[in-house]
């Protein structure tokens, strides 16, 4: 009897544990598949068709949004600078990790203390002295200075989370490197990176979201059209289409997209390295 009872309390709690969790994705994914649902609708039947699946589909808006909106151009600005900045963050960041986990030098605390206070400055409360920087040093509306301003934007919080990483990394390899001849660099480079690809997809892919939906400074910094990000071409491309929703639906499909395909192909390093505990102490 009593073993029924913890039976039927265990699928109760199953039961109630996956509902949850099937709700809270629904309400994340639903919103997606409406505006894809709608990218493939004509803007008469739009308001009319309540049907999950429209009755009539419409490819012809991806291409209206592409060419009309110029969000070829768009696109490949918004890949060029994700990966730049993403390549760059990591680069930096794991250098600096690796130097505050593993090397002593003078004032290694309180450098790394300023990057743990930097990560409570709210990211648009550093817009305005970035803008100001890359004014005075005439990097406004150029590539580097916008992958400069996105590298620092994102360096705190990966840095902490691959120092943290860095400091429960055993020492063994290390010292079987260094007896092998490997310098400092030749270590970080061929043990403690590829030991780090956990935390290194954690970085990259929060990283990607960031740099890819980035708007404020993007619009602050870039006024050539032919530098503009696609967050900043959809809002300049949402003005004379404003009307014209299942275009406008399309082009929002078209910039949600690829950051969705990089957090798939992404997700299972970013499992594997929170439910193992690597770098979240």
């Amino acid at each position: 009897m009593r073993m029924n009872k913890y039976k039927t309390t265990d699928f109760l709690k199953g039961f109630l544990t996956h509902a949850f969790l099937m709700a809270v994705t629904l309400t994340c994914v639903f919103p997606l598949f409406w505006m894809a649902r709608s990218a493939l609708m004509t803007n008469e039947t739009i308001f009319t068709d309540r049907s999950l699946i429209p009755k009539v589909i419409e490819f012809g808006n991806f291409p209206s949004a592409w060419i009309e909106g110029n969000f070829g151009m768009y696109f490949l600005n918004s890949v060029f600078y994700t990966a730049t900045v993403v390549i760059g963050i990591i680069l930096v960041a794991s250098l600096a990790a690796y130097s505050f986990s593993r090397l002593r030098f003078p004032g290694k605390n309180i450098f790394f203390y300023m990057f743990i206070l930097a990560m409570m400055i709210p990211l648009p409360g550093s817009f305005v002295p970035l803008v100001v920087l890359m004014n005075k040093l005439g990097l406004v509306n150029t590539r580097i200075g916008y992958i400069l301003c996105m590298i620092n934007v994102g360096l705190s919080v990966s840095i902490l989370l691959l120092k943290t990483f860095f400091d429960k990394m055993p020492s063994d390899l290390e010292d079987a490197a260094r007896i092998d001849g490997c310098g400092p660099l030749e270590v970080w480079w061929h043990v403690a990176l590829p030991l780090a690809r956990p935390a290194i997809a954690v970085v990259a892919i929060f990283n990607s979201l960031i740099v890819w939906n980035e708007f404020i400074l993007a619009n602050l910094l870039l006024t050539d059209d032919s530098l503009m990000t696609l967050q900043t071409g959809l809002y300049k491309f949402q003005g004379p289409n404003l009307a014209n929703y299942p275009v406008l639906m399309a082009g929002l499909t078209i910039s949600a997209v690829p950051i969705i395909m990089i957090y798939l192909f992404m997700q299972k390093h970013i499992v594997k390295g929170l439910s193992t505990g690597d770098f979240i102490g």
